[in-house]
C-alpha cells in the first residue's frame, strides 16, 4: 500500500555552470556586454555617467526607444519589420500639438485620439502586409515616407508649442515624495526596494515550478547571483535617482509595459503563437493558427505604442517638430536586433530587447559627454549592429 501511495517526486536534471552558460549565452551575454559599456564610459567621463541627473537623463533620453521596442519585438519575432515607426511617432506628436495647442483640446482626449491614431495606422499597415500578402519592408517603407510627409504638412513645416502642464508631466513628471523633508526621495528608495523584492519572489516561484514539473535547472549558485545582481541593480537605480528628483513617471509606464510584454510573449496563447508564427509560418497555419490576424495584430500594437512614443517624445521636448522622430526606426531595429532577436524571426525576448535599448543609450550618451563626434558615434553603432547579427548568424549556423 505504501508503495503504491508514496510517489517519489521526479527527478530533476541538473546544469553544469558551463553547459547552462553556452546555452543561454546569448541573454547573459548582452547584460554583460551592458555592464562592460557602462563601466568603460563610466571610467572615461570620470564618474559622470552614473551621477544622478545624468541616469535621470538617461532614462529620460530612451524612454520612446525603449516603448517602440517592446512593439517591434513581437514584430521582427513575427518574421516582418518595421521602418515607419520613426515617421509614425513624429505624425502623432504633431497631431496632438495641433489638436492642444491650436485647437485647445485637453489632454486626455488628445491622448485617446493619438493612441487610436496609431492603432489605426497600424492597422492599415497590418492589413496589407497580413492579407494583401506585401512584404513588410515595402509597406512600412511607404509608411515612413507617407507620415513623415503628413507630419510637414500638418505642422505647416514650423515647430508647434508649448503644452499643457499637465501633458509635460507624462515625460518630464516625477513621482511624488510621500515622505517628504528628508533631502531625498523616500518613496523612489521604497518601490525600488518592492520592486527588488517582488522580482525576486517572482523568479523564486518560477524556479519552484520549474522543479515541480522536473524540468532542468539553472545551477543554485548562478540563479542566486543572478538575482541577486539584479535585485541590488534596481535598488542602486532608485536610489541615484532618489538623491536627484526621484523616479520619473515615463519610468514606471516602461517598467509597466515591460511586464506586461513580458508576460504576454512567455506565459499567454497569443506570445506562444506569435513566436510560432515566425519560427515557420506554413507550419503555424497548418497546426490551426490564423497567421495572418496573428500578423495584423503585430502592427496595431506597434502602432499604438509608435504613438505612445510620440506623445513621450513631444511632451519631453514641449513642442511638436517637422524632424521629430528622424532616425528613432535605426534605434529601435538595433535595438531589438543587439538584445537578441534573430532577423529571420521566431525568436527573441522582451527583456533583451530592452537590455539592447540601454546599451544603444548609454552609447550614446557616453560618446557624447566624452566629445565623440556625431559621425563617428553613427560608424560605432552601425559597426555594433552589425557584430550582434553576424553573432547571432554565427549560432545559427553552429
Amino acid at each position: 500500500m505504501n508503495a503504491i501511495t508514496e510517489r517519489k517526486p521526479p527527478a530533476i536534471p541538473a546544469w553544469s555552470g558551463a553547459r547552462y552558460l553556452k546555452q543561454n549565452m546569448r541573454e547573459y551575454g548582452m547584460l554583460l556586454s551592458l555592464v562592460a559599456i557602462m563601466g568603460f564610459f563610466q571610467y572615461m567621463t570620470d564618474g559622470t555617467l552614473l551621477r544622478p541627473l545624468n541616469v535621470t537623463n538617461l532614462v529620460l533620453q530612451n524612454s520612446y526607444i525603449v516603448i517602440m521596442a517592446l512593439g517591434m519585438l513581437l514584430v521582427i519575432v513575427a518574421g516582418s519589420i518595421d521602418l515607419s515607426v520613426g515617421s509614425v511617432s513624429g505624425f502623432v506628436g504633431a497631431l496632438a500639438a495641433v489638436l492642444m495647442v491650436n485647437h485647445d483640446w485637453g489632454f486626455v482626449p488628445t491622448m485617446a485620439v493619438c493612441l487610436a491614431t496609431g492603432a489605426l495606422i497600424g492597422a492599415a499597415q497590418g492589413w496589407f502586409v497580413a492579407w494583401f500578402r506585401i512584404p513588410s519592408f515595402i509597406v512600412t517603407l511607404a509608411g515612413m515616407l507617407v507620415f513623415k510627409g503628413l507630419a510637414l504638412w500638418l505642422l505647416q513645416g514650423q515647430s508647434v508649442g508649448p503644452f499643457t502642464p499637465e501633458f509635460q508631466l507624462l515625460a518630464s513628471g516625477f513621482i511624488p515624495d510621500l515622505f517628504p523633508g528628508h533631502g531625498y526621495h523616500v518613496t523612489s528608495v521604497i518601490l525600488g526596494v518592492v520592486v527588488a523584492l517582488l522580482l525576486a519572489g517572482g523568479a523564486w516561484r518560477t524556479r519552484s515550478r520549474q522543479r515541480a514539473h522536473g524540468m532542468e535547472l539553472e545551477p543554485a549558485l548562478m540563479f542566486f547571483a543572478r538575482i541577486g545582481v539584479l535585485a541590488a541593480s534596481v535598488v542602486a537605480l532608485c536610489m541615484v535617482m532618489a538623491s536627484y528628483k526621484g523616479l520619473p513617471n515615463v519610468l514606471l509606464v516602461m517598467f509597466a509595459l515591460m511586464l506586461a510584454y513580458d508576460f504576454i510573449a512567455k506565459r499567454t496563447v497569443l506570445g506562444r503563437r506569435i513566436y510560432a508564427l515566425g519560427g515557420n509560418e506554413k507550419a503555424a497555419r497548418l497546426s490551426g493558427i490564423r497567421t495572418e490576424r496573428l500578423a495584423f495584430l503585430t502592427f496595431v500594437n506597434m502602432g499604438f505604442l509608435a504613438a505612445l512614443a510620440g506623445l513621450v517624445f513631444a511632451a519631453r521636448l514641449n513642442t511638436a517638430t517637422p524632424k521629430a522622430g528622424l532616425g528613432f526606426e535605426l534605434d529601435v531595429i538595433a535595438a531589438c536586433f543587439i538584445g537578441g532577436a534573430s532577423a529571420s524571426g521566431g525568436v527573441g525576448k522582451v527583456v533583451g530587447a530592452v537590455v539592447g535599448a540601454f546599451v544603444m543609450g548609454v552609447m550614446n550618451n557616453g560618446m557624447s559627454i566624452i566629445g565623440v563626434g556625431i559621425d563617428w558615434q553613427q560608424v560605432i553603432k552601425g559597426l555594433v549592429l552589425l557584430a550582434a547579427v553576424c553573432v547571432d548568424v554565427y549560432n545559427k549556423r553552429k
